[in-house]
This record gives structure tokens, C-alpha cells and sequence, in this order.
């Protein structure tokens, strides 16, 4: 039976996140109930990973089986008919033989975007800092997270996760093109529940003067979620792009 994959963004703030949840309005469940009427028949699909309530995405990735092969250009059509307008199907595809959005994903780029002064449009999508800390803290901080650790500092305590072990091959703070405006970029072969926010808010402890700069490399071998900091707001992070193997991310395709 021929696979297909999504490329998909959307919106999180009306969301409890991707993974469908009893009662709950999910992004998964939501594209599930299109494909099901798009092609008269329940379709599961399987995202690229999960995100958290009120988080968003440029680049997520699912794939689904179906029986017969459908059309690709008219169901994305179809697909973002039925579709709220939080979610927009960016691609659909054909997949290589043995794709699979989840287990064969190589890399994932997370970016949460910040601000050191009121923004008024971005509220949904930014989280405003008072105060302001020091990027420059954070990004020398940030660089003990490079390679690969035992990620169970920042982790989700309630995570079923057995294996915590992820290799990130990139932290860094950028300042973007507007005044104030800042992002920070993650990426890594795996992610932990919960585990982005929880390094942010980490970072930004130690950028406002609460925690030293190196005390990272403790914090990882304390393999304790109560030694980290807070977790960062949900609304300021987005999944960015995930890669595969032969291919780049959907944005650079």
C-alpha cells in the first residue's frame, strides 16, 4: 500500500498540541477527521513528533497509508478546504518505500522567538522578556549543550521516555532583523518531552544572573528535572523543520 507524506504547519494556540488526546481538540485528531472525509475512509497519520499544547510549526512532517493511491495535489487542496485555518497542509506526496515520518526523521530544528520590548502582533508566537537578559551569558552557556548527554535534567518528570540520550549539533541566540527581536535555535537527532522549553528557560536564568554560566555541564549530570529552571512558555516555540535521509528540510526543497 503507497505511503504519503504531510508537510504541514500550523498554529498552536487553539490546540492541545499534536498527539490526539481523548475530549481534547488536537492537531493530529484535526487532520485525521479531514483525510477521513478527503478520502471516505479513517486514516491515521504519524507526525514527525509530538508538540506540546500551544507549541507551533513551519515544518512538521506525518505520513499515512492509504489503500489505493490518491491524487496528491488534489487532496492537499481538499485537505486544507476541510482544515481550520490554524493548520495548513504545505506539501503532500508520495514517500520512498519504507518512509516513516517519526523513526526515520535524522534532524529536528526547534526555534522559540523572544522580545525585549512589548510587541503587540507577535503575541501569539513571541514571549516578551523583563527583564532583558544577557544573550551573550546564554550563548556561552548554551554551547555545554552541544554533543551528545543524558538529557534527563530536561526532561518532563511524568515523560514515559526510557532513553533520554540526544545529541544536539546546535544552540546558539540570534538577534533578528527588527530591534529586540531574538531567537533561539535548536537542533538535534531526538527531543525529550518537554525538553526544549526547559533548556530555554534554563538559558534564561543564567542570562538574567540567576545561575552561572557554566553551571550547565551540573545540571546535565544532576539528571534531575527539579535542578533545571522553569519551563519557557509554550507559545514562543516552533518546530522548524525536520530532515530526512536524501532529502533537506520542506523549506529548502
Amino acid at each position: 500500500m503507497p505511503t504519503y507524506r504531510l508537510d504541514i504547519e500550523y498554529d498552536g494556540s487553539a490546540f492541545h498540541g499534536w498527539q490526539t488526546q481523548p475530549g481534547l481538540t488536537t492537531v493530529q485528531a484535526t487532520i485525521e477527521a479531514a483525510l477521513a472525509v478527503a478520502l471516505r475512509c479513517p486514516t491515521p497519520i504519524v507526525g514527525s513528533g509530538r508538540t506540546d499544547a500551544g507549541v507551533h510549526a513551519r515544518g512538521q512532517v506525518a505520513h499515512f497509508v492509504s489503500a489505493a493511491p490518491v491524487d496528491s495535489h488534489r487532496l492537499q487542496g481538499s485537505l486544507n478546504g476541510l482544515l481550520p485555518a490554524g493548520i495548513a497542509i504545505l506539501n503532500v506526496e508520495a514517500a520512498p518505500e519504507g518512509f516513516h515520518a517519526r523513526y526515520g526523521a535524522t534532524r529536528r530544528l526547534y526555534h522559540y522567538h523572544v522580545a525585549t520590548q512589548p510587541r503587540a502582533l507577535d503575541q501569539s508566537t513571541r514571549v516578551f522578556l523583563r527583564p532583558p537578559p544577557v544573550f551573550e551569558r546564554m550563548n556561552e552557556a548554551a554551547r555545554h549543550l552541544i554533543g551528545q548527554h543524558d538529557f534527563n535534567t530536561f526532561c518532563r518528570t511524568k515523560s514515559d521516555t526510557q532513553n533520554r540520550v540526544c545529541t544536539i549539533d546546535r544552540a546558539v541566540w540570534l538577534r533578528e532583523e527588527r530591534e529586540g527581536d531574538w531567537r533561539f535555535e535548536i537542533a538535534a537527532n531526538r527531543f525529550l518531552h518537554g525538553m526544549v522549553r526547559a533548556i530555554v528557560g534554563t538559558l534564561l536564568d543564567i542570562g538574567r544572573g540567576k545561575r552561572t554560566v557554566d553551571s550547565v555541564p551540573d545540571l546535565l549530570a544532576a539528571k534531575d528535572r527539579r535542578a533545571a529552571g522553569p519551563a519557557a512558555p509554550a507559545r514562543g516555540l516552533v518546530l522548524h523543520y525536520v530532515t530526512y535521509p536524501g532529502s533537506g528540510p520542506a523549506d529548502e526543497r
